[in-house]
This record gives C-alpha cells, sequence and structure tokens, in this order.
C-alpha cells in the first residue's frame, strides 16, 4: 500500500515543482512579513529596530481605542460599506439579469462592454472627472443650477453630499464589471429549465423571478461571503482621492486613518496594532459568514 502510494506521489512530481515557485511567493511576502506584527506590542523606533524596541504589551491597543478619531473612522467605514453593500451589491444582480434578457446578441455585447469599461478607470481620473463637473466655478452641475436660479454647491467639499457621491460614483464604476460572475452563472442554467417555465406560461419577468434567480443564489452566497471579510475595508483608493478637509468629518474611514496616523504622524505601533485588529475581525467575520450560509442555504467556501 506505502509502495502504491509512493508511486502515484511520485507520478504528481511535476505538479508539485510547477506550484513551488508560487508557494514560495506565499511565504516570502504573506508570512515571513507577518513576524513584523510584533510591532503593535512594541515602542517601535527606527534606531533599535523591530527586535530591540521596547516591548510595552498591549498599550498601543489601548491608545487607538481610546482615540475618537478612530471610532469616528470605523462608524464611518461601517456607514459607508453597509451603503455600498445596500445599493451597490443588489444592482449588480439586477444589471446582470436585465442584460441577461436582451435579445439581440450583438445589442448585449456593446452594453456589456460599455459597463466594463469604467473599471479600467483609475479612481484618480475619476475623481478628476467628478472634480470638473462638480466644480463650483465653471462645473456642469452648478452651471446647470444657476440656469434654474439656484445657487451653487459646493459638492465635493459637502459632508452632505459626500456619501450619495460616494455610492453613485462606486456604481458607474464597479457594477459593469460585478455582473460577470452573475453573467457566467447564467449562461450555464439548464435552458430545459426556460423551455418547462415557457409551457407553464411563465412570462419572461416569471422566468427571470423563478428561474434565473434561484439559478445563481449559490453564487450570490459564494459572493457575498467574499463580500463580509471586507466590512471594514471601504477601499482607500476611492476614499483617499475624494478626501478633503471640508468633508473629513464624514469622509476619513479606517483606511485614511492609518494612513495619516502611520505616514503622517510616524504612528508605526499604533498602525499595526490596529492593522492586526482589522485583520483577525475581517477573519472572524468570513468564518461567521461562511457557517451561516451553509446552514441556511448549503452553499459555503468550505
Amino acid at each position: 500500500m506505502n509502495r502504491l502510494w509512493m508511486l502515484k506521489q511520485k507520478g504528481y512530481l511535476p505538479l508539485y515543482v510547477f506550484i513551488l515557485p508560487g508557494i514560495a511567493l506565499i511565504v516570502l511576502f504573506n508570512y515571513i512579513p507577518m513576524l513584523g506584527l510584533q510591532i503593535a506590542f512594541r515602542d517601535y523606533n527606527f534606531s533599535d529596530g523591530i527586535w530591540r524596541s521596547p516591548w510595552i504589551g498591549l498599550q498601543n491597543f489601548k491608545e487607538f481605542v481610546a482615540s475618537t478619531d478612530f471610532w469616528r473612522a470605523t462608524g464611518n467605514t461601517l456607514l459607508l460599506t453597509f451603503l455600498r453593500l445596500l445599493f451597490v451589491f443588489p444592482t449588480t444582480i439586477i444589471v446582470a439579469l436585465l442584460i441577461n434578457e436582451v435579445r439581440s446578441f450583438r445589442f448585449k455585447r456593446v452594453v456589456q462592454s460599455l459597463s466594463y469599461l469604467p473599471h479600467f478607470i483609475s479612481w484618480i481620473v475619476v475623481v478628476g472627472f467628478l472634480d470638473a463637473f462638480l466644480s463650483i466655478d465653471g462645473g456642469g452641475a452648478n452651471s446647470l443650477l444657476r440656469s434654474f436660479g439656484m445657487q451653487a454647491i459646493a459638492f465635493m467639499g459637502s459632508e452632505t453630499w459626500f456619501r450619495p457621491i460616494f455610492i453613485l460614483s462606486s456604481m458607474w464604476k464597479e457594477v459593469g464589471w460585478g455582473t460577470i460572475l452573475y453573467l457566467a452563472a447564467i449562461s450555464s442554467i439548464n435552458p430545459v429549465l426556460y423551455e418547462a417555465a415557457v409551457m407553464d406560461g411563465a412570462g419572461r419577468f416569471a422566468q427571470m423571478r423563478y428561474v434565473t434567480l434561484p439559478s445563481i443564489v449559490p453564487i450570490i452566497s459564494i459572493v457575498l461571503i467574499l463580500t463580509v471579510p471586507g466590512l471594514l475595508s471601504v477601499g482607500i483608493d476611492q476614499i483617499y482621492a475624494m478626501i478633503n478637509p471640508a468633508n473629513i468629518g464624514v469622509a476619513e474611514v479606517i483606511d485614511t486613518y492609518v494612513l495619516r496616523l502611520g505616514i503622517g504622524q510616524a504612528q508605526y505601533s499604533q498602525t499595526t496594532a490596529i492593522g492586526l485588529v482589522m485583520s483577525v475581525i475581517a477573519t472572524v467575520l468570513l468564518v461567521l459568514s461562511n457557517i451561516i450560509s451553509k446552514r441556511i442555504g448549503g452553499d459555503s467556501l468550505w
């Protein structure tokens, strides 16, 4: 038995060699850097380095928990993530269902291509367009408001308008790209199900409701499970480009707070402590969402 197992493993040797570079990269860039997590428990300074900096235990954790700026950033993060989950996530599914209902193959391809394109545009460029369009001086939006006799609005410097702009720009940029998985799942649905639905008298909407949507529930569950751990990470690339002193009260999230604290104030120990806690919470959320999804619908990552 052992000899047979050895011969079988020998046959897999080329495959093991093939994956060695990937394993080496994971160890080099994901596991070895974890030694630096001890900075969270030290009063780190450049002169002493990681290993010789004074050990202070949980002091860094106590300091950021006592910070009002941290809790403000945490609240903003949770709210923005909830809004994105509430509006962007279901919109992606709806758009995929609508694209699937387009019967003209050529028109469908055009719609898909146009909806994918914004994903490849940098957030810096997108926010640059927003700044130009929403500018209080010469921006298209404010020019339109003035033409109706209304006062100009400083959209990009307003705490009131920050969240709507954040959600709408997220939808414009990412909804089309997010439909790829759902359209792939829809294309794998057995056509016999649609034929049976037609024979039962189901129209287009009924087919979408009772055949298409239930058939893609497993992929929706998987995407939702993968989305939950990111509840504490809104996306620094978008927020950092949009944040300014006028809207920082509602725009600062954990990622930008860590960036400001670490790069701006050189508080490396505190930022490492915050990152460690956020990583642990994200892991717990991933495991819990996977367990809940498995118990409710039977679909899970493992």
